[in-house]
């Protein structure tokens, strides 16, 4: 049985947003500008997967352009419109749109917000522990630690915090 009371349903814009904006070192951060996040799966207890509702405002990023060795990432556009930015190339998303990313596949992506209003959308991802992050475009990555959490470093294997 959990400590705390855990609530039954929620207004998802209603939740507070997360108070760290990031876990990026600090010089990388300014780069994600604005994005609120607010964790959903987390006020429910959830352990098995992660969710978020996230409010991108113009000119924001949802990450600094990453892949995942073990987790699976998938987003939903609830409100507004972005750019899916990847390997591949640039995907213009609006609501009612959404896109996956399976591990493994070292497609490096992220959302970023170009327009002119802000941009709601859902992001789902599994809590799988020891595993590798790549950060293609930036001084970055991120492996797992002795305890399975996640640890930065920069490319030449210097940890960042």
């Amino acid at each position: 049985m959990p400590d705390t009371p855990r609530p039954i349903a929620v207004t998802a814009m209603q939740v507070p947003p997360r108070a760290k904006p990031s876990g990026y070192p600090a010089d990388l951060v300014a780069k994600i500008g604005g994005r609120e996040k607010r964790t959903l799966g987390d006020l429910f207890g959830l352990q098995n997967f992660g969710v978020n509702i996230v409010r991108l405002p113009p000119g924001a990023a949802s990450s600094l352009r990453h892949a995942h060795e073990k987790q699976d990432e998938f987003v939903y556009i609830v409100e507004g419109a972005c750019t899916l930015v990847t390997d591949a190339g640039e995907t213009a998303l609006s609501a009612g749109m959404c896109a996956g990313f399976p591990a493994g596949t070292w497609d490096a992506h992220n959302l970023v917000n170009r327009g002119t209003a802000d941009c709601i959308y859902l992001e789902v991802g599994d809590r799988t522990t020891f595993e590798r992050v790549i950060y293609p475009d930036d001084d970055l990555d991120i492996r797992p630690g002795p305890d399975g959490r996640s640890v930065y470093y920069r490319k030449d294997g210097t940890p960042v915090f």
